[in-house]
């Protein structure tokens, strides 16, 4: 997949140190991946991925302290970082419309 905002991903563990480990992780993972569909990143993730309305994904980071929300376009190969903030922050969004 081609990820897109990986910059948001850098910027994001610069405030947050320990969320690097574990987001370069799924991003390396990410990127690699040729997914056509949610069953082939569930495949992958297991339980650590849920799927909301409009192909997005979200994932529970570093033992579910950061959320990380992914608008993925299958057919094109791009995975979208649409947010990525701690389980608080998460709380305050509606990850389908972010």
């Amino acid at each position: 997949m081609n990820v897109l905002a990986k910059r948001t991903l850098r910027e994001f563990w610069r405030r947050e140190p320990r969320a690097e480990a574990p987001l370069a992780s799924w991003y390396r993972i990410a990127e690699a991946a040729d997914w056509k569909g949610p069953a082939e990143v569930k495949a992958v993730f297991g339980t650590s991925v849920d799927f909301v309305g409009d192909s997005r994904a979200i994932f529970d980071i570093g033992g579910n302290k950061y959320r990380l929300v992914v608008h993925f376009s299958y057919p094109y190969g791009r995975a979208l970082i649409k947010f990525i903030g701690t389980h608080r922050d998460y709380d305050r969004i509606d990850p389908e419309t972010i």
